[in-house]
């Protein structure tokens, strides 16, 4: 089982970043010497994050001292430390960084980056439909790679982050969600129309 869809081996593209001002440095006379309770937890949280619901995308994480670098971080925006920026835009500040948040905004910019290839299958346990589309699948003989979204937290974001581009934000994502050579196709029900449609015509 892949752990995620689009992992190359080398990446061809540049990482995400993430900047991090954290509550300490110096500025003219002013030193901070309180520890900062909050950055500690910002720390922690992105790096666990990027081994679970973000593991297989390729980050790049820098820290700085929020007052050593006063000036440039208020010209981006980092008015509140700690501040966490992705790629330049601030997606956090003022209070430890929500999980979800993090690995939601840096999915997107994962997924617009690598744009998924060959044939996958996003699904779960105990799922009749999924059992379907991979029985379908096995059928026909088409190679695929299956992505447990309950056990796999990064393949769940991943699944949910392809799935919206396609059908829109607001639409609920169920399982399972299928590509075939890179092209996004639904669920089961979509699955069986396009292979019913390819045998007619191949009939």
């Amino acid at each position: 089982m892949s752990k995620f869809a689009k992992m190359p081996a080398v990446y061809s593209k540049q990482p995400s970043k993430l900047l991090v001002y954290r509550w300490g440095g110096a500025f003219g006379p002013f030193k901070v010497n309180i520890p900062c309770g909050e950055c500690t937890l910002t720390k922690d949280i992105i790096e666990t994050t990027l081994e679970d619901e973000l593991s297989g995308t390729h980050v790049e994480v820098e820290y700085k001292d929020w007052l050593t670098y006063l000036p440039e971080a208020m010209l981006k925006g980092a008015r509140h430390a700690p501040a966490v920026l992705l790629n330049g835009k601030v997606i956090s500040q003022g209070e430890a960084i929500n999980r979800g948040t993090l690995a939601a905004a840096v999915m997107v910019d994962h997924v617009d980056r690598f744009p998924i290839e060959g044939n996958h299958v996003f699904g779960k346990k105990n799922c009749g439909y999924c059992t379907k589309a991979k029985a379908l699948l096995d059928e026909q003989g088409i190679a695929y790679t299956y992505h447990d979204v309950v056990e796999n937290p990064a393949a769940l974001y991943e699944m949910i982050t392809r799935a919206k581009q396609n059908v829109g934000g607001k639409t609920p994502i169920t399982t399972p969600q299928i590509w075939l050579d890179g092209k996004y196709v639904g669920g089961y029900d979509q699955l069986a129309q396009k292979q019913n449609k390819v045998a007619a015509e191949a009939a």
